[in-house]
């Protein structure tokens, strides 16, 4: 059983960048599909982009396409997202997600079965 931690949360300007990282243990990293999803007050868990376990396969929610990247280092058991000219409306606390069944496709949050605790990013001047 895999266990998720993020990092890399804050406050930043609108077009300003952060990255995240999401470090695991407990689990074989790399027979695991992960994503990133967020979560604004009010509403609910939504997907930001997902990789596959190889890592050369990416696919993003529109909302993020161009401006945020999802990579893996399996040799490192983490997986990242760099966050490119934020908006205001990428504030949310993101979480990674994790399943071995599942193919890195899955946008719905349901489908994952491990979760990490989030990290807050706020975008605002």
């Amino acid at each position: 059983q895999v266990q998720l931690v993020e990092s890399g949360g804050g406050l930043v300007q609108p077009g300003g960048s952060l990255r995240l990282s999401c470090a695991a243990s407990g689990g074989a990293f790399s027979s695991y599909a992960m994503g990133w999803f967020r979560q604004a007050p009010g509403k609910e868990r939504e997907f930001v982009a997902t990789i596959s376990r190889s890592g050369l396969s990416t696919y993003y929610a529109d909302s993020v396409k161009g401006r945020f990247t999802i990579s893996r280092d399996n040799a490192k058991n983490t997986m990242y997202l760099q966050m490119d000219s934020l908006k205001p409306e990428d504030t949310a606390v993101y979480y990674c997600a994790a399943d071995q069944s599942l193919a890195y496709k899955s946008t719905r949050p349901t489908f994952y079965n491990y979760w990490g605790q989030g990290t807050q990013v706020t975008v605002s001047s």
